[in-house]
């Protein structure tokens, strides 16, 4: 055990994740060593940033308290606070089950450790972080908590409702992480397409992003978790004039079968979502679309099924990701529908729409072979550099291999041409 270390620990979505920085800047400004590495825990205290979003990262979140309860029974650990969106859902269940955690914080009181440990919290780091991402990318949390009373989801249970993080403290944390050497902003909410209307009665993300693209410094900006009702139309043309906003949007659909929206409680049906997709490419020639659905909720048929499928073949989305309902206690679906799609059937579904779009992304990573792109690139390996292209988010997308010709420096950019393609990866050579 090392005396005067905290590691932080974080589990769940990259919202989770902008909050482990945060704490990790005030233990900094309180003379602590913080380390962000699951593997070489053994600080004098342990911070576990949990998340409850459905039972496969419940059970992770859990099994990684019981591992570091062990390690603290034997010495290698000191004291195990446990905190985020898990501990916020199941407070006092946790309390009685995990008694070898010291204390318990939700998502949003977490600054209480620090007095509870006899430390400082310093207000004027509230927008400051200690980054764990590579020093060129950061995400930007632009708000918290969630307006949307979709029928799976237990996100609100643990957050709240939405609450606007102030356009000037945005800009100021966007400062602050230029002057350290960030040059690409992931902006991230559980919704990003509401932002602005609790506090200015307006959607605001578009000028927003308008307003961070101003900043000197701002090479790239990319948007995740859009929600397709009521989308802020003005977001394009930002998109399509502003050269520092990359032509990429994540926008969960879920599903298209009008049975399965009406049960989902997602406000907006197939010919409502297939209208809002064509219009998205026709005013941002070129973008990327990410999207994520969802196989197996209460009453899916399988006549609902393969209207996703063909949904899927259609759109031709250019990044997808799928998985299966979670019966979560809490939710409008664990109190008014049975569960009543076996799992065999879940997974079967899962992997078939899975399959296609595989099929999918190799066709659209084929056709960028012969091509020139400018990428950043993230990291050296032992025969290559790794990079990304304006399309492509970090952790979630489709990498760039560059071959090695010359020397390249991480977090710089460069033009490559495309030489070769697989379902999931483009390899290339810097283009001259």
């Amino acid at each position: 055990m090392r005396k005067n270390k905290v590691d932080i620990i974080t589990l769940g979505c990259s919202k989770n994740l902008v909050d482990s920085e945060q704490l990790m800047r005030q233990f900094v400004a309180n003379g602590y060593t913080v380390e962000h590495d699951p593997h070489k825990i053994n600080g004098e205290i342990v911070v576990v940033n949990t998340c409850g979003f459905i039972g496969d990262a419940q059970e992770e979140s859990i099994n990684m308290i019981l591992e570091l309860g062990e390690a603290k029974k034997k010495g290698k650990i000191g004291q195990l606070y446990v905190m985020g969106c898990l501990t916020e859902r199941f407070l006092e269940e946790m309390k009685q089950e995990l008694p070898e955690v010291d204390h318990f914080y939700g998502k949003f009181n977490w600054k209480e450790l620090l007095a509870d440990i006899g430390k400082s919290y310093h207000r004027e780091l509230a927008s400051d972080r200690v980054l764990t991402t590579p020093k060129h990318y950061a995400f930007l949390k632009i708000a918290e908590g969630c307006n949307r009373t979709c029928s799976y989801c237990a996100i609100p249970i643990s957050t709240g409702h939405y609450q606007s993080i102030p356009m000037e403290q945005i800009e100021e944390e966007v400062r602050l992480l230029v002057a350290q050497g960030v040059k690409e902003f992931q902006v991230i909410a559980q919704d990003l397409t509401y932002y602005g209307l609790d506090i200015y009665k307006r959607y605001a993300l578009p000028e927003l992003v308008e307003r961070i693209s101003d900043i000197p410094g701002v090479e790239w900006i990319r948007l995740h978790y859009g929600y397709p009702s009521h989308f802020p139309y003005d977001l394009l043309r930002v998109m399509r004039e502003r050269d520092n906003v990359c032509k990429y949007l994540d926008i969960a659909l879920q599903h298209i079968s009008n049975p399965m929206l009406k049960k989902m409680r997602r406000n907006i049906t197939k010919e409502e979502t297939y209208a809002l997709l064509e219009r998205i490419r026709e005013e941002v020639p070129g973008i990327h679309l990410r999207t994520t659905l969802m196989v197996g909720h209460p009453g899916e048929t399988e006549e609902d099924f393969e209207e996703l499928v063909e949904f899927v073949k259609k759109a031709r989305f250019e990044r997808m990701g799928a998985f299966a309902y979670s019966h979560e206690e809490g939710t409008y679906s664990f109190k008014n529908y049975t569960d009543d799609v076996p799992d065999e059937v879940k997974q079967e579904r899962l992997d078939y729409l899975m399959r296609i779009q595989e099929g999918i992304s190799a066709e659209i990573n084929e056709a960028k072979v012969g091509q020139n792109f400018k990428i950043i690139v993230d990291r050296e390996e032992e025969d290559c550099y790794v990079g990304r292209t304006e399309f492509d988010s970090p952790e979630v997308d489709p990498e760039v291999v560059v071959f090695k010709q010359l020397s390249l420096n991480p977090g710089e950019f460069y033009n490559v041409i495309i030489e070769e393609s697989q379902a999931f990866d483009l390899y290339g050579k810097v283009f001259l």
